[in-house]
């Protein structure tokens, strides 16, 4: 009788078990082995997967502007020669264009703000009582960092004029933070154009966290600096004179870019057309009045080229002249055809300069 003996095979993949060297187990039998990893079932989920970085987006919209290369160029040089008009030209120029593009912008936004009481808000502060006086603030910070101010890349929150509060909740997140991984990807974004990162960052504000104050008009205004950063004549780019179309926020960033674009050129022409007309209005008042004495006329054509619709008290002040003086000259450009009042009313008048 042969001596039992037993050999355990470490390998589990193994099919046998030698039990007395010759004979060999049945399958049934290696019931206590797992069996062959390719026959178990693969339902378990799917593990974590690690978030792509911020910056991961940038490569996007870099496909994005080799895409719409050609057209981007010449909305380029079309802003390049706003800017040269602009550095050659009043400094009135840049607060009328930034009037109408603030105007513009609150009906973007919704509020609905007119020019005209823009004009009466930010010379006089006077509102109706129909006017919203926060919407009238939004509107008037905008033509404030549309013609001065900080630069966004700089200094984002004196630009916004945005501080955390005193009382701060633990689980709230602090501004600086929200606006750091904002500005983390617009400067990861160095091989953009400025126009092409502007359009970026303006998609990315709410994703930022950047849009809890109903700032569409902070978002669009920022952008607009942004896309004018390169110029030194023209401190923004208008986005939004003739049409908001190219702030709207759907699609992929290459149609969001052509929209962008494609706005940017209307907004652009639209600016072009203004200081055209407003050119040719003030050569021609220089010569009407030239037989005027006095600083006030003088004053009165300068106000009516920065600011797009005029009222008596708000050239009182402006000019800081006498009402009888204002509204005396305001008679006589009137009848020279060279103003035209326009509230077709006896009291709170108001005038723009005439075609």
């Amino acid at each position: 009788m042969k001596p039992h003996t037993s050999t355990l095979i470490d390998d589990y993949d193994a099919p046998l078990i030698t039990t007395d060297g010759n004979e060999e187990a049945h399958e049934e039998d290696l019931w206590f082995l797992p069996g062959p990893l390719e026959e178990e079932p693969d339902d378990l989920p799917p593990g974590p997967r690690a978030e792509p970085p911020d910056t991961a987006v940038i490569e996007d919209w870099a496909k994005a502007e080799g895409i719409h290369a050609a057209r981007l160029a010449k909305v380029a040089g079309r802003l390049g020669a706003l800017d040269d008009r602009l550095l050659r030209g009043p400094e009135g120029w840049r607060h009328r264009l930034a009037l109408i593009e603030a105007a513009d912008l609150s009906w973007f936004a919704g509020d609905r703000v007119s020019p005209d009481r823009l004009a009466l808000w930010i010379s006089m502060r006077l509102s109706g009582v129909q006017d919203d006086s926060e919407a009238l603030a939004r509107a008037g910070w905008a033509v404030r960092r549309l013609t001065s101010g900080p630069e966004p890349m700089v200094d984002l929150a004196s630009f916004l004029d945005r501080r955390d509060p005193e009382k701060f909740e633990n689980n709230a997140e602090r501004f600086d933070e929200r606006a750091g991984s904002w500005l983390d990807v617009m400067t990861a974004a160095v091989d953009l154009h400025p126009i092409t990162s502007a359009c970026m960052g303006f998609h990315l504000w709410s994703l930022a966290g950047l849009g809890q104050h109903g700032d569409q008009i902070e978002a669009a205004v920022t952008a607009s600096r942004i896309a004018a950063s390169d110029g030194s004549g023209a401190i923004f780019a208008p986005l939004a004179m003739g049409g908001a179309g190219g702030l709207r926020g759907s699609g992929l960033p290459p149609e969001r870019l052509a929209r962008w674009l494609d706005g940017m050129n209307s907004a652009i022409l639209t600016a072009m057309r203004t200081l055209d007309d407003i050119e040719a209005w003030a050569g021609r008042a220089e010569n009407v009045m030239a037989h005027l004495s006095g600083s006030t006329p003088v004053a009165l054509r300068k106000i009516f080229t920065e600011w797009p619709l005029v009222s008596a008290p708000m050239a009182e002040i402006l000019t800081g002249a006498s009402r009888a003086a204002v509204q005396r000259n305001l008679k006589l450009m009137d009848e020279m055809g060279l103003v035209q009042e326009i509230s077709g009313q006896g009291r709170f008048r108001i005038w723009r300069a005439g075609k």
